[in-house]
């Protein structure tokens, strides 16, 4: 996240970078794609606000922190939302990630790998669905993913843009696979994301990207 920061930073915005829950020197033995890490989003946005209480905040979440603030559905919400690379549900996930690795005979295995969440964490499938809860953020949304991506596939982020709540915004990145798409098209994404903050944020100075 760190060119998404400076850029940021340039651009007149105070940037907090937070690492996950069982990430980076976050304490924690076990990574949950998003459930346990929505704690800790809501832990940061409630850091932001002390500190900054009269501004307004934007928050990056890529792929599974994006997940980890959909799913995490933090009050109040923020007042700006991008979500990058973002799978709509863990069976979309594991299936997608069974094909790329092993081939296209293998996604009906997915529900072999899926039956052991909860023995393994303690967290069941249904409960890890973005899609069932991205129209309950009440902010404003843009939508990224890479056009490529073959970790989360181009029909699968149309079905999260559906299922969004207004106001919304879906850029498909021409091209790109699930990468680091601010590095893979940084004058596309200044561009974009920027107007975007801009526009809901307004002259404020706090913004959130968070992975």
């Amino acid at each position: 996240m760190l060119s998404r920061a400076l850029w940021l930073h340039r651009a007149g915005y105070a940037v907090m970078l937070i690492d996950l829950p069982a990430h980076g020197e976050s304490g924690g033995e076990q990574i949950t794609y998003g459930i346990r890490e929505g704690a800790g989003v809501r832990a940061a946005l409630a850091e932001l606000r002390k500190r900054a209480p009269e501004e307004r905040i934007g928050v990056i979440g890529v792929s599974l922190g994006a997940a980890a603030l959909v799913l995490g559905r933090p009050q109040p919400a923020p007042d700006a939302v991008v979500l990058e690379s973002m799978f709509p549900t863990i069976e979309d996930a594991v299936a997608d990630r069974l094909e790329l690795h092993v081939g296209s005979w293998a996604r009906p295995l997915s529900p072999l790998l899926l039956a052991q969440l909860p023995l393994r964490l303690g967290v069941s499938a249904d409960a890890l669905r973005p899609i069932d809860h991205i129209a309950q953020l009440h902010t404003p949304l843009l939508l990224i993913a890479g056009e490529q991506d073959r970790h989360t596939r181009l029909p699968e982020s149309e079905r999260l843009f559906a299922a969004a709540a207004e106001p919304k915004q879906f850029w498909p990145v021409p091209g790109a696979a699930h990468v680091n798409l601010h590095d893979f098209a940084p004058l596309a994404y200044e561009t974009r994301v920027g107007a975007f903050l801009a526009q809901h944020l307004h002259r404020v100075t706090a913004g959130l990207p968070s992975r």
